[in-house]
């Protein structure tokens, strides 16, 4: 059973201390691009650190700044390489030197520092390159130059050079690390070209680093791809909005600083900029970006819109319900921030394995380099390389790396299609699940039922009377029912008090000084109303699929009314394609169960269960995960909440539900269409399968090149080729995850 913690966005990593961190390898953290403003909740004094790549710096950072007193609280955003130290001003000083002493750069922001990564990618490149030129003329020089002093001067001072512009940040941090007995590749890459460039061998010294720093970069950029795969959602949203002014004119403003209420026009062909209702217009809008619907839906007046869709057709006035910060754009893109900071068990096992790892290939190289001259008849300077080579093949990036860049391609490909998971565990476990609970309305239906019948069933009341009172207790429910009613009945009195929601049963309220339940026929019962007739009454309406809503005083029921919802075209899909996936389905409904039985064939659902209460609706999730095995439960109400935090993984419906049912998911989605659900379970399956293979790819070339090393067959040129080459498989791997979704089965 999964846990119902929120997901925190910035996790301590600790236990990354061991691993790989030579290269940009937060494929984890938030996307870069994201703003610095908001680095994480903690507030403070904002740097940034340039060579801050991974969760494992993170940690050294960490470990450096707790011998610092009076720091309150410390924000990692590794994305955009910031850190926020909140802190009293007379201790940001002492901070910023512990943090230099641990080897890195803390810079304010908006600074550069003089580290690679602070330099323009263009840059960084010809550094490459020109580093590359020295290492190739370093070795021109020791195979064709006559073995003199003044060649060998020549070629030293060529591979040093080569040295020094391909693995400055290398060396800076692999010194920090090794101050501090740690084991990272840029530890072991430190130890490695310096000891072979000792024992003479300074040209492939040089070409190992020179090799090592472009392959860094490649990987770097292609890691990259998968962390800012959800980066076009910020540049989604325009930067301005044009506002009605006072006098009625209009006027462009900064899209953030435009207030709640406020009008702004959108013409066609242009961004919607904040969320808000169609106050004038008519258009037809593509919601695309945000909910992953490729047909543009058609908006008038009433009509919600989102921040970051696009206005097709006409020229729409839209007043603004949420401020800029909370847009639903602007809560998927912190939902997948906060997505990208979580771990997936498959990380997690990665990291626990490379903590062990990395050390144990240390001592084996160390091992190598004692042993070896004695049992093999080796001299101490081939027993030093051999082991030197050992040192390279060590480094676990590709293990390390594999996990992130497939869980992010993953995320940001489902977000792509209006698929907002919160976690990389949930992407990953969802492969396992084995049922899958639906609500009924507005899940599997449409969720705008109508009013097809009506009757009233006390002869001492007049109809307009009692039809006056139902009408004034349905408008004063939100829910889809109660509105339908309120809908196809002429208005109330408008004299409503003490107004009562009944979970799962109805309303209660006093109307010109009479207390009056709306409901359904279990409250009835409570009441003790229901009666033999009442109940062949229901079972006609119910046996053709209907919800019925009674309305009663103390003494009796007054009036019957009949609503009916249409199943959306999409639930049959998707309820097949899930047959198809080998997942059961199941409708859990608070209507009667004639109701549900009927709804479910038309859909094609396995089970239905009706008649539920939100805490029966919790009680129904545990037995199907005892019974059938892991379950996920998709709804959209707030009766639906406690289940969707129970379930193994919860599913709402964004576009229509309530924000209480949107927190308690795991899994949000944006356009209410149930075929995302084996889309889901499709991408999972997907990405547990590249997980592993990455895994297994990675492992199988350290451990062939290891034997190699071993048996004296590999050099250190092969080392770096069979790290980097790793790493670069696993990354174009993960990222074959972007392609997409659907059509998968």
């Amino acid at each position: 059973m999964k846990s119902a913690e929120n997901l925190p966005l910035n996790p301590s990593a600790d236990d990354h201390a061991h691993t790989c961190c030579g290269h940009n390898h937060d494929a984890s953290a938030q996307p870069a691009g994201a703003s610095p403003a908001r680095p994480s909740a903690t507030q403070g004094s904002v740097f940034r650190i340039a060579a801050m790549d991974c969760a494992a710096e993170e940690s050294e950072i960490r470990r450096a700044l707790e011998s610092v007193p009076g720091i309150r609280g410390l924000g990692f955003q590794l994305g955009a390489r910031t850190l926020t130290i909140d802190a009293p001003d007379d201790v940001i000083p002492a901070a910023l030197a512990a943090i230099r002493k641990a080897g890195f750069t803390p810079q304010p922001l908006g600074d550069r520092g003089d580290d690679e990564h602070a330099h323009g990618p263009s840059e960084g490149l010809w550094r490459m390159v020109l580093a590359l030129a020295l290492a190739i003329a370093a070795e021109a020089v020791a195979f064709f130059s006559p073995d003199t002093v003044v060649f060998k001067s020549l070629g030293m001072v060529l591979a040093a050079g080569a040295i020094g512009l391909a693995g400055f940040s290398t060396y800076r941090k692999g010194l920090a690390a090794l101050m501090q007995a740690r084991l990272n590749i840029n530890a072991l890459m430190t130890v490695a070209v310096t000891g072979a460039f000792l024992i003479g061998q300074w040209p492939e010294a040089a070409m190992v680093m020179a090799l090592y720093a472009i392959a860094e970069l490649i990987e770097g950029r292609a890691v990259d791809r998968a962390r800012n795969a959800i980066k076009s959602l910020l540049a989604l949203t325009p930067d301005t909005a044009e506002v009605r002014q006072p006098d009625g004119t209009w006027a462009d403003q900064p899209a953030g600083a435009v207030p709640m209420a406020a009008t702004v026009r959108v013409k066609p062909g242009g961004r919607i900029p904040l969320d808000g209702v169609v106050a004038a217009g008519v258009s037809a809008v593509n919601q695309a970006p945000v909910t992953g619907e490729s047909i543009p839906v058609d908006k008038a007046l009433g009509d919600p819109v989102f921040a970051g869709t696009i206005n097709e057709t006409g020229t729409l006035e839209i007043t603004v319900t949420v401020a800029a910060s909370n847009t639903t754009l602007a809560r998927i893109i912190q939902a997948v921030e906060q997505a990208q900071g979580s771990r997936a068990p498959t990380q997690q096992f990665v990291d626990r394995f490379a903590a062990i790892y990395t050390p144990a290939v240390f001592i084996m190289a160390v091992l190598v380099a004692v042993l070896t001259p004695m049992l093999l008849d080796l001299t101490w300077t081939q027993a030093l390389y051999k082991a030197l080579v050992l040192l390279v093949i060590a480094c676990p990036c590709a293990l390390v790396i594999a996990t992130p860049v497939t869980v992010v391609s993953g995320l940001a490909a489902a977000a792509r299609r209006g698929i907002l998971i919160k976690g990389g565990v949930y992407l990953e476990d969802a492969y396992k699940i084995k049922a899958v609970a639906l609500d009924k309305t507005g899940t599997i239906t449409e969720g705008k039922p109508q009013l097809v019948a009506r009757e009233v069933l006390c002869a001492d009341a007049p109809e307009p009377t009692v039809l006056a009172w139902a009408a004034d207790l349905a408008g004063h429910s939100d829910h889809p029912v109660s509105k339908a009613i309120a809908q196809g009945l002429p208005a109330g009195t408008g004299q409503v008090a003490d107004f009562t929601a009944l979970p799962g049963r109805g309303v209660q309220a006093q109307v010109q000084g009479e207390t009056l339940w709306l409901g359904n026929h279990r409250l009835m019962q409570e009441k003790g109303l229901a009666t033999k007739a009442l109940a062949e009454l229901l079972a006609v309406h119910e046996a053709q699929g209907r919800t019925v809503t009674l309305l009663a005083n103390a003494q009796e029921v007054l009036a019957l009314f009949a609503v009916t919802d249409t199943i959306k075209d999409s639930s049959r899909d998707a309820i097949a394609q899930l047959r198809d996936l080998g997942v059961a389905s199941v409708m859990l409904t608070g209507d009667n169960v004639s109701t549900a039985n009927a709804i479910a064939k038309q859909a094609g659902i396995d089970q239905a269960h009706g008649n539920l209460l939100p805490e029966d609706k919790l009680a129904a999730i545990e037995r199907m995960q005892a019974e059938r095995g892991p379950t996920a439960m998709t709804g959209d109400g707030i009766n639906d909440a406690p289940a969707l935090a129970r379930a193994h993984i919860g599913i709402a419906m964004g576009a229509a539900g309530t924000d209480t049912a949107m927190e308690a998911a795991d899994i949000v989605i944006m356009n209410d269409d149930l075929r995302r659900i084996p889309d889901v379970i499709r991408l999972s399956r997907r990405t547990r399968n590249v997980l592993w293979q990455n895994i297994v790819v990675a492992l199988g070339i350290k451990a062939a090149f290891l034997g190699m090393a071993v048996l004296g067959n590999a050099s250190m040129w092969m080392a770096v080729f069979a790290d980097m080459g790793a790493s670069l498989l696993v990354v174009i791997n993960g990222l074959r995850l972007l392609r997409g979704v659907s059509g998968n089965r």
